[in-house]
């Protein structure tokens, strides 16, 4: 179910199991990467909404969220510790895919204590943008929107998830897209990263060309104790490309904790 608060002049919305949240149950806050909204996560939502307090966010400017989106992943961190605040969610881990990595990445490294763990997927501690996908996005983006929903996705499950994807990218303003690619190509956590002390699962598709498992390989080495799950036959859209194994990899983490 779809809920919305006003934050900071602007509708926020999240897609949430209930509104009131429980101290009893691990609480679960899923961010979506450049371009995506709540959607991204609908394999996951129905799998653990039983077990846990869930919300999954439309960030500002995606979904059905109202704004402009940002350009750097401090001003999203900035929303998203608002957001935590306005649906009175208890100490989540965050899921985030992609810019959601980058943004969960730098939560647990400047706000770790308001944060029971991480799970970045898809990500790295750094995710240069091709400059012609800046510029593409910016003078004519329907091509690159079609180049990323086919890259984005393994080739055996290019049939099933991306003609979706594309959809969903292509209702996002390319403004905002192109700000989000912006955020991460601004990311740079390489010094930093290693004094992240949140317990950490980082995921990757083992097909991933978008985000190659060599910078989720990254993270892991430099997160102590973190802990790296390579899903085999998916890409850059691991969570929604084989949801049972990404699920799987999930709840292992989070009863480990």
């Amino acid at each position: 179910m779809i809920h919305t608060r006003e934050i900071g002049g602007v509708r926020i919305a999240c897609w949430t199991h209930d509104t009131d949240f429980t101290n009893d149950r691990r609480s679960l806050f899923f961010i979506h990467g450049s371009g995506g909204d709540h959607t991204a996560w609908n394999g996951q939502l129905a799998s653990f909404r039983d077990r846990f307090n869930v919300v999954a966010v439309d960030l500002p400017g995606h979904g059905q969220s109202g704004g402009a989106g940002e350009e750097t992943v401090e001003a999203y961190v900035a929303w998203v510790r608002d957001i935590l605040a306005a649906f009175k969610l208890p100490k989540p881990v965050l899921v985030g895919h992609s810019l959601g990595a980058a943004i969960s990445l730098t939560m647990a490294l400047n706000h770790g204590d308001e944060i029971a763990g991480i799970v970045p997927v898809g990500g790295g501690i750094r995710m240069p943008v091709n400059p012609a996908i800046l510029a593409g996005l910016e003078s004519n983006p329907e091509p690159i929107l079609r180049m990323a929903a086919q890259i984005a996705v393994a080739k055996r499950n290019r049939e099933r998830v991306s003609p979706p994807l594309l959809e969903s990218l292509s209702a996002v303003n390319p403004r905002v897209m192109r700000g989000d690619f912006l955020a991460c190509d601004r990311l740079d956590l390489t010094e930093a990263a290693g004094r992240i002390a949140a317990p950490t699962l980082v995921i990757c598709g083992a097909e991933d060309k978008m985000t190659p498992p060599a910078l989720s390989q990254a993270i892991a080495e430099k997160i102590p104790g973190a802990r790296l799950a390579l899903i085999e036959g998916t890409g850059h859209m691991v969570m929604l490309e084989d949801p049972a194994a990404f699920n799987s990899a999930l709840a292992g983490f989070l009863s480990a904790l």
